[in-house]
């Protein structure tokens, strides 16, 4: 029997462009489990963003020594592109400006991208809190916590308002959230507590009846939304910071209220950046992507970066040229390297 090699050679060619098909229509529409990490935005906290409202500083000090403070202090962000195809994954992974993670670690089961996002702002709303009790720390100010918001209905509906400063629940002072806390653990539903608090600059008093937690049903509540604010009434802090979201960008942000709260610019000409988690004694903590985020801040012209120092050794192993890499355990260290810049003075560096 006489085979015919045109068949075998149109069969051969037939089923290759068919498993070409395949395999192109699986890189364009499969997708991996995997995220890709690279530089993002950096935002100056002493500079402004738009709004509705016109322009509004990112970091607002209301009654500051220095409210228009000159320079750049940058908070630096990592970007983070999910739903990747497998041509996009191949190409993040060849890119020298991106690296690829597994989704499970930025993603838990069945999460959405909306719920983290959700999560990455309620990390930056507590950041910023911390931000500024750090601040009013190191500057020996005394803080009071502020009501954002009372929730219709609640106990605290009437008595309470937008504005108001707690100074103090049940006769035990009130400078921080976590003494609210710790105060309310130990009462019950059911219980009247006395709160003192300030309003438009007038101390008043009110009594609240506390009532169940929705969540925990054993536990007191006062059915209001709190952030850290200065004690005096007359200074107020606020933060725009846009659609970032996480815990990283507090050093840089409690620099910010700091340079507004002092003399003379703690940039001193160079344009700085970095990032680190911040708590309210001050003390700077490592965070991840930091190689990305020195890329970002090189990119876009800084000179210096505040490295935190859990985060010193991969920084400075993948550091682009001309980029001062400063390290931080503390923001009164940070203060006080930004204070040796343009002088003899010695630096702690990665």
């Amino acid at each position: 029997m006489t085979r015919n090699p045109n068949r075998r050679r149109m069969i051969t060619i037939y089923v290759a462009v068919v498993l070409l098909a395949a395999f192109v229509a699986a890189g364009m529409f499969v997708r991996v489990p995997y995220v890709a990490l690279g530089p993002g935005p950096t935002v100056n906290t002493l500079g402004t963003v738009d709004t509705a409202e016109g322009p509004e500083r990112v970091v607002k000090v209301t009654g500051a020594v220095d409210p228009d403070p000159k320079g750049n202090l940058n908070l630096t962000t990592v970007s983070l592109l999910d739903g990747l195809t497998l041509f996009q994954a191949l190409g993040k992974w060849v890119s020298p400006s991106a690296e690829l993670q597994p989704r499970e670690s930025y993603y838990k089961p069945g999460q959405s991208e909306d719920e983290v996002r959700q999560e990455n702002l309620a990390q930056m709303s507590s950041s910023e809190d911390n931000a500024t009790l750090a601040a009013f720390n190191y500057l020996k100010k005394p803080t009071a916590v502020g009501v954002t918001e009372v929730a219709d209905k609640s106990p605290s509906s009437g008595a309470l308002a937008d504005g108001d400063r707690i100074t103090s629940i049940g006769g035990t002072p009130t400078a921080t959230m976590e003494q609210v806390a710790v105060v309310l653990a130990h009462h019950k539903p059911g219980d009247t507590v006395d709160v003192d608090f300030v309003r438009g600059g007038t101390p008043q008093h009110a009594a609240v009846t506390l009532a169940k937690r929705p969540d925990d049903p054993a536990k007191a509540f006062l059915g209001i939304s709190m952030r850290s604010v200065p004690a005096d009434p007359k200074l107020d802090v606020t933060f725009d910071v846009g659609d970032i979201g996480g815990p990283s960008a507090g050093t840089m942000m409690t620099l910010a209220i700091i340079d507004q709260m002092t003399p003379g610019d703690l940039s001193h000409g160079e344009f700085v950046a970095g990032t680190g988690t911040i708590d309210p004694e001050g003390q700077v903590g490592e965070i991840g992507g930091i190689d990305h985020k020195v890329r970002a801040a090189k990119d876009a012209g800084a000179t210096v970066f505040l490295v935190p120092a859990g985060n010193c050794s991969l920084a400075s192993s993948k550091a682009p040229d001309g980029i001062e890499l400063i390290k931080v355990e503390t923001l009164s260290g940070a203060v006080d390297a930004l204070n040796a810049l343009g002088t003899d003075a010695p630096r702690p560096h990665c």
